[in-house]
């Protein structure tokens, strides 16, 4: 693609995060911006700092593919079409596979993984009119599992094989697929569980290095503009991420899983007790209230 200039780019989740940090560095580089998000304020206050005349916002849930369809319909009025669309709305949520609350196992599977067919379903026409560019937002989960985020690993190791297949769909159309792929990132997302689960971050320091390494947006955001410019098939931040990637087949073997498991039966226990305790306070605030 070389520049972004004149392009226009959708992304999902475009209120925090990645998100926010891509629409800053894409439309310093002359990108056209669609940021569908549920936080309205939030996106108004980002498209007054960028401009509005080069931003279009949405109010759309992911789960909601009528509701994708209309930010593209309005992408498309204002903006003749979508070059790139970047499906990176994302839920993270904690707990074993029998702590986890099933309504936050199914949310989480319905945004991260139908969040992600929605996103590609609605704009893939004006993508392959284009001869554009998708990238899913996968992790370091899709290669490295983790206990007590069992959820989100079966979510990002989904939408990876659905961009592998969907990059044999529509190459011969001229669209490329990518996949992204990064470690524990400096969000809100990671902080606020952080903040609220000690065992959380006990655990991120007690993975075998690198692999509880926290990456900064800024270097996703760098590394994520560079992949999108040169249209690759795999982004991973850091650059060690993409180590895993060939070395999955061997983590999932006892040898591979044996650094892990010595914690778990310590640690777990832990993540549970934290989440439910949570749980229990988040109830107690809404009965209260």
């Amino acid at each position: 693609m070389g520049t972004m200039a004149g392009k226009t780019v959708l992304i999902t989740g475009g209120a925090g995060g990645i998100g926010v940090e891509l629409a800053h560095r894409l439309r310093a580089k002359g990108a056209n911006l669609v940021l569908t998000d549920l936080d309205e304020v939030k996106l108004t206050a980002i498209a007054d700092e960028l401009g509005p005349d080069h931003v279009l916002v949405a109010v759309a849930d992911v789960c909601d593919l009528a509701a994708m369809e209309n930010a593209v319909a309005q992408a498309v009025e204002r903006f003749g079409g979508i070059d790139v669309v970047l499906a990176n709305a994302g839920l993270l949520a904690f707990g074993s596979v029998l702590q986890i609350d099933p309504a936050a196992f199914k949310k989480l599977i319905d945004v991260n993984v139908l969040g992600v067919f929605h996103t590609v379903r609605a704009a893939l026409p004006s993508v392959i009119e284009r001869q554009g560019y998708v990238l899913i937002v996968s992790s370091l989960a899709a290669y490295a599992a983790a206990p007590g985020v069992t959820a989100y690993n079966a979510s990002k190791a989904a939408v990876e094989h659905f961009a592998n297949a969907l990059r044999l769909e529509v190459a011969h159309r001229g669209v490329d697929v990518g996949s992204a792929h990064m470690s524990w990132i400096d969000t809100s997302m990671v902080n606020d569980q952080k903040a609220n689960l000690s065992a959380f971050s006990e655990m991120l320091t007690r993975l075998p290095p690198p692999l509880g390494t926290v990456t900064s947006v800024e270097a996703c955001g760098k590394a994520f503009v560079k992949g999108i410019e040169r249209r690759r098939r795999r982004i991973n931040c850091p650059g060690w991420v993409g180590v895993t990637h060939w070395i999955k087949p061997v983590l999932s073997t006892p040898l591979g899983e044996l650094p892990v498991r010595g914690m778990i039966p310590e640690i777990l226990p832990r993540i549970d007790a934290e989440v439910a305790a949570l749980q229990r306070a988040t109830r107690g605030e809404v009965a209260g209230g």
